[in-house]
């Protein structure tokens, strides 16, 4: 609980004091240090202040103030002890059940991991955490923050991964995030991840982090890079000059992370002898401009709480619209305005230069000078391999046909390699689905279990292994480095359709997910250009379609399923373009921006991060099923079942009784036995498509039928696509619900029914249902239309707005029916 909540007459022990520099100093010295009793004594008229009785005397405190100093309350020792299931609870007296709370929250310690891209933070966090988080090798793969929570020598640890950014300006959405996340959540300590083998580039972040007034420990990591080039760097030295501990470590291994958490606690608990406050020294006059905007600031006690008024007028001179926006409340904005604006005009006058450019300039001074006192580069070049690397993969003759060719060769592979483990699969689950048919009784339960949970779920299963080498083949990709040098090589092309080269980026990672590749949208600084890709990345094929595409290649394509799988990605990347260059020359219009990327140097993608990440994408897969897909499969089961009371065109049973009759009653030979098994099964099998037409998903598909008849389409395959809308696997298992009993083969494989399936009447009465035309407007229709609920929600979330999230439902909707009403429509004509 915060000292803030507390009422009047109430009373809390300290557990932990957070805030910065002159705050905690005063708060600490005025004696609300951990373990003193502070008791409210009342509220003024106003709710703030508010007047405290500790150590004797009172003292009055601002709320915001008070909100930065947790208290353990007896009500909260006991409700957290009883929790726990403390069995010594009631013989506990009121002192006793604080002072065991008092030493849970006071060893408990809140970390907030902080680091440009490639850094390895996230390498770090997994090792630390035991998490399965993925590592990717360029900007952007954490778009989100990622907690975790562990123990180590009597702490708890709380742990926040935040997205990597280059330095905290107000930039791009990762750096408003992670300025946001610091000031906001107020993290005991922040780790900053440096790369060592990019110290110069890396330490800017750190001089902003040590503007801020926070506690900082700096992991060194990927130091056994830095060791073999052959460079040598007193990080001892180092953390003097600066007032922060440097830690090496090799967070893909492991390494150093021992000392790193030994480091943490030293320095939560202020023994660390490193630790201090320092000021960024950015020269004579500029540190004129910022003590006379400060001066302005610091008048804001409530403001400097949170704020370092050395921090908020760092950022004024550097024009940041985020640090104007949170000063624009406070009574003396005007004067703070007009002082920044004063001396913003007198050093660019003075310098001849931008005032942002300035403070970059001197803080890589500031850097240069340090690393000058400690760090001592080898004259033997090993950055070689990645050059050599290189000159080969981004080649200008061989760089395009190497990137096809790997593209290529993901889904291939995905296809011809899954094979195999997908039939042991498919012949698991068909021996299941027969066993239970031959044990249980008839009845709902019996049909349930048989043509719904195990004929739906079973049909998606079998693609578990597709999914598992397809993530293989992107995790490969990410982690050696190669898929920045993917957006490098298509820089160009992405400039052609108006899209910066990091699109490519998310609409890579839109192969394995479209809705975390939306998020990786976030490294687009130009909000045109990242609503842009938001709304093209639905057609790059996620790993949920495959499923589909795989169900019906194998079934209508077997020969060249491979190759028609690598041609549907490719349509859904010239569709993506198409709509591109559409929307940049009518809604999007914009103007250029420049090509600024970092290209890491080549690493071997280590098998802890390769499975993890494999792991982590199956597990999501066998929790959809266990989840989302089961309950749709259930409810699609349900709208299939019922109503159990149908009322027949014609009396099947008579004729299924008679011709059975017959059978039995007369001595006939082996041909006409046959010819009336066939009757019979050709009887059956229109009583069940009837069954199925008059059911409540039968009338829902009738329902849209003439919409998509056009496409070539029955109403069974528009309730599949229906069922689409919430996840594209359930198409596939709502195949499987639908097709379980129109054919009686050896097998219950649904790629057979598909091929089987015929229309039961109307003017195509006989014919086959898929031709391979119209499984080809059907692969079209799934390609573009509606992306899944999760996809419109990140949409929306990213937009902001639901206007976005609305136009793509009708947008892609509408081109899949235009798409596939030419496939079909043209496909005829070509075929006769």
């Amino acid at each position: 609980m915060l000292l803030s909540e507390l009422h009047n007459g109430e009373y809390g022990v300290i557990a932990k004091v957070k805030g910065r520099g002159a705050f905690r100093k005063r708060i600490t010295e005025m004696g609300f240090v951990k373990g003193k009793k502070v008791t409210v004594v009342k509220n003024a008229p106003l709710k703030d202040p508010i007047e405290y009785s500790i150590m004797g005397y009172e003292v009055s405190l601002r709320r915001n103030e008070a909100s930065l100093i947790e208290v353990i309350t007896p009500n909260e020792a006991k409700e957290i002890l009883t929790s726990n299931g403390s069995s010594t609870l009631t013989k506990t007296t009121e002192p006793e059940l604080i002072k065991t709370r008092l030493k849970e929250v006071s060893k408990t310690i809140n970390i907030a991991l902080v680091g440009n891209p490639n850094a390895g933070k996230t390498s770090i966090f997994n090792h630390l955490a035991g998490a399965k988080e993925h590592v990717g090798n360029y900007s952007g793969v954490t778009v989100d923050s990622k907690k975790a929570k562990f123990k180590h020598k009597g702490y708890t640890f709380n742990i926040t991964d935040l997205p990597g950014t280059y330095s905290l300006t107000a930039y791009t959405p990762e750096e408003v995030f992670v300025r946001r996340f610091i000031h906001e959540q107020t993290p005991d300590i922040v780790i900053n991840v440096v790369d060592s083998s990019n110290l110069e580039r890396n330490l800017y972040l750190t001089t902003q982090l040590i503007d801020m007034d926070i506690r900082v420990i700096c992991a060194l990591n990927m130091y056994d890079e830095l060791l073999e080039k052959g460079d040598k760097f007193d990080y001892q030295m180092m953390g003097k000059l600066l007032g922060i501990p440097f830690i090496p470590t090799v967070g893909s291994k492991g390494k150093g992370l021992d000392k790193l958490l030994d480091t943490i606690i030293n320095v939560y608990a202020e023994k660390d002898k490193i630790t201090r406050h320092i000021h960024v020294n950015y020269g004579e006059e500029i540190e004129r401009s910022i003590l006379a905007i400060q001066s302005k600031i610091k008048k804001n006690k409530a403001l400097t709480v949170k704020y370092s008024s050395r921090y908020l007028a760092i950022k004024l001179i550097e024009k940041d619209k985020l640090a104007d926006k949170l000063l624009r409340d406070e009574t003396n904005y005007i004067e703070i305005r007009d002082q920044a604006e004063y001396e913003i005009n007198r050093l660019e006058t003075l310098y001849k230069e931008d005032s942002e450019t300035l403070i970059t300039d001197a803080k890589y001074g500031f850097i240069a000078g340090a690393l000058k006192e400690t760090y001592k580069e080898s004259s033997n070049k090993k950055r070689h391999v990645t050059e050599r690397i290189d000159k080969f993969l981004t080649h200008k003759f061989f760089g395009f046909p190497i990137f096809i060719f790997l593209i290529w060769l993901t889904f291939f592979t995905t296809f011809t390699v899954g094979q195999y483990p997908m039939n042991w699969i498919e012949l698991g689950v068909d021996w299941i689905s027969k066993t239970i048919n031959s044990y249980m009784a008839e009845g709902p339960l019996k049909d349930l279990l048989v043509n719904g949970i195990i004929s739906g779920v079973g049909s998606v299963i079998v693609f578990l292994p597709n999914i598992l080498i397809l993530f293989l083949f992107i995790s490969l990709l990410e982690d050696t480095g190669y898929m920045a040098r993917a957006a490098f090589i298509m820089d160009k092309l992405m400039h052609k359709i108006g899209l910066h080269g990091k699109s490519f980026i998310p609409l890579v990672m839109g192969f394995g997910c479209n809705v975390p590749a939306i998020m990786a949208s976030r490294t687009i600084e130009n909000k045109n250009n990242r609503l842009v890709t938001m709304l093209i990345t639905p057609f790059m094929s996620c790993s949920a379609r495959l499923p589909v595409y795989i169900l019906i290649l194998g079934a209508f394509f077997p020969e060249h399923a491979g190759n028609l799988l690598f041609a549907i990605y490719f349509t859904g990347i010239l569709i993506a373009i198409g709509t591109a260059l559409l929307f940049k020359k009518t809604i999007f219009k914009a103007e250029d921006i420049p090509f600024v990327m970092e290209l890491p140097p080549y690493r071997m993608p280590t098998l802890r991060s390769t499975i993890f990440h494999m792991w982590h994408k199956g597990s999501q897969y066998l929790k959809k099923m266990g989840g989302v897909i089961l309950v749709a499969v259930i409810f699609i089961w349900a709208l299939g079942y019922f109503p159990s009371e149908i009322e027949y065109s014609k009396d099947y049973d008579k004729s299924l009784k008679s011709l059975t009759q017959e059978i039995e009653n007369q001595n006939t030979s082996k041909e006409a036995t046959d010819s009336l098994m066939a009757r019979i099964h050709q009887i059956e099998l229109e009583k069940e498509a009837e069954r199925q037409e008059k059911s409540y998903l039968g009338r829902i598909g009738k329902f849209i039928e003439p919409a998509i008849r056009p496409l070539g389409f029955d109403w069974k395959m528009g309730v599949s696509l229906l069922s689409g809308v919430a996840a594209k696997e359930i198409v596939v298992s709502t195949l499987g619900v639908l097709y379980q009993s129109d054919t009686e083969t050896d097998t219950n494989n649904l790629a057979e029914k598909l091929r089987a399936e015929t229309h039961q009447g109307g003017a195509l009465h006989g014919e086959f249902v898929f031709t391979k035309v119209t499984a080809l407007a059907f692969l079209i229709f799934i390609l573009v239309y509606f992306p899944c609920v999760a996809v419109i929600s990140a949409i929306k979330n990213e937009s902001g707005s639901w206007k976005w999230a609305i136009f793509t439902i009708f947008f892609t909707t509408g081109l899949a029916w235009l798409l596939a009403f030419l496939v079909y429509q043209i496909g005829n004509l070509i075929v006769g």
